[in-house]
Formats: C-alpha cells, sequence, structure tokens
C-alpha cells in the first residue's frame, strides 16, 4: 500500500457547549412559634440582609406562607438554608428554610 491511497481528512475542532450549574432557591417557610425579631436576626446573620430588607421578606412569608430569601448555586443555597436551621435549633425555635430548584 502506498500513502496515496489514504485519505486525510481534516481534523473538526468542536467545542463541548457548557450549560451554566442550575440555580436554587432558598425558601423561607412560615411558622407562628419563632419571633419575628429572631427571624430578621437570622436572616440579618446568615444572609447578609439590611434591617429593612429582612423585615420585607419576613412579612411576605408571614402572609403568604413562604419567601423566597435569595437564588444562588446549589451548594451555597444549601449551606446557607442548613446555617439558618442550625441557628434557629440552637435557640430552640422551629423555624425552617428549603431549597429547590429555580424554573
Amino acid at each position: 500500500m502506498s500513502n496515496k491511497d489514504t485519505a486525510v481528512r481534516p481534523k473538526t475542532a468542536t467545542k463541548p457547549k457548557l450549560q451554566r450549574p442550575r440555580l436554587y432557591k432558598v425558601i423561607l417557610v412560615n411558622d407562628d412559634f419563632t419571633p419575628r425579631e429572631f427571624v430578621i436576626l437570622v436572616l440579618r446573620a446568615v444572609f447578609r440582609m439590611s434591617e429593612e430588607t429582612g423585615y420585607r421578606v419576613m412579612m411576605t412569608a408571614h402572609k403568604m406562607g413562604t419567601c423566597v430569601v435569595v437564588v444562588c448555586a446549589r451548594d451555597i443555597a444549601e449551606t446557607k438554608a442548613t446555617e439558618a436551621v442550625d441557628l434557629a435549633k440552637e435557640a430552640g425555635f422551629p423555624l425552617l428554610f428549603t431549597t429547590e430548584p429555580e424554573e
């Protein structure tokens, strides 16, 4: 066999399509036992909110039942939700934060 029989095709460069990581919502769930001041304290400590923003988020959860606190990457959302729930457990309150994928 000679080199004349082989056909050389140019290599095509393919770029893999990178997808952005899916974002997750941290949701504050209302309860009738945790004092409002403590909820605001947790929102300020864990989510770095101002007093006014924390109050608005807390009141939205109080009136609607739930409120989205922040939307971020999955690992950050789960870490912040766990940290907030742990603070509430230490203080003896049933405050609940959940995470779910953003649609």
